[in-house]
């Protein structure tokens, strides 16, 4: 059973510590941040270590789209394609908006090791209509029940609504805030659909340091019995504040090298003044 970490776990930020980690348990939430070409380096390594140990987990993806899922499964099986191009084909199927040179490794690894690819996330399109509509935009009854969503526990909203705001750098509405806090839930929600029918022979979900918090995160819409079997990691740059990372979040925290990058927080300034009615 995972057992929840400090904040700043001491863990050295490597391939071997981090594989070390990825045994704790069957299914491993393995966070990101989704620029940061080190941690996506790390991560592949980690992972070609598992399976060369004789692993055979499942892979997930947050860059693949749900609806995707059938497409992926018809590459994967055609047998006259070479590996190249499954995976070629594969990286064509992914989300925009993602550099899929960082992720390429994933998909070379599971073609190779011929495991299942899961697309894990809910679409763009999907997750605006649940921001704009509501979770009954995109789930039926039956399903906003069994995943929770109806009713929507309101501490987990006021969670989500903070992380929201400090994403976004404190520069949206408080309406907006609620929204996109919505958006984030049904993308969660969406993630622990489409990982479950994989929990008994494990699955590694590849995705942001957010969705696999287990405090507000994907494990949140998991049975008390199926987060039992989930070791959740985030990867933290080393310059974030400590108490950036609440106490339970994550199973183990590795601090890793900054990506350089412009502050996004002085671009979404700039945006909102520019987009500003005088």
């Amino acid at each position: 059973m995972a057992g929840c970490a400090e904040p700043w776990a001491q863990h050295d930020f490597g391939p071997r510590a981090l594989a070390a980690q990825m045994q704790r348990e069957p299914v491993v939430l393995l966070g990101e941040i989704h620029d940061n070409a080190q941690q996506h380096a790390v991560r592949a390594q980690a992972l070609a270590l598992l399976l060369q140990a004789g692993s055979r987990p499942a892979i997930a993806l947050e860059q693949f789209d749900r609806e995707r899922q059938g497409d992926i499964d018809r590459v994967l099986a055609d047998s006259s394609a070479d590996r190249a191009d499954r995976i070629d084909r594969l990286q064509a199927l992914g989300g925009r908006g993602w550099n899929w040179e960082l992720y390429r490794p994933y998909l070379q690894l599971a073609v190779q090791y011929r495991l299942p690819v899961v697309a894990a996330n809910l679409s763009r399109s999907d997750a605006m209509r649940v921001a704009k509509e509501g979770f009954g935009a995109v789930f039926d009854p039956a399903e906003q029940g069994r995943l929770g969503l109806d009713p929507l526990p309101p501490d987990l909203l006021r969670a989500q609504q903070q992380e929201v705001d400090d994403g976004h750098c404190h520069q949206i509405t408080e309406p907006m805030l609620s929204a996109l806090a919505r958006a984030q839930i049904a993308r969660d929600a969406a993630i622990a659909e489409a990982i479950q029918p994989y929990l008994e022979r494990g699955v590694i979900l590849l995705t942001g340091n957010g969705h696999a918090r287990r405090d507000i995160g994907v494990p949140h819409f998991l049975s008390t019995a199926q987060r039992k079997r989930v070791f959740s990691i985030g990867l933290i740059e080393r310059d974030t504040p400590a108490d950036a990372v609440p106490t339970g979040a994550y199973d183990a925290v590795f601090q890793t090298p900054v990506q350089p990058r412009q502050d996004p927080c002085e671009s979404l300034k700039e945006s909102t003044r520019a987009t500003r009615i005088p």
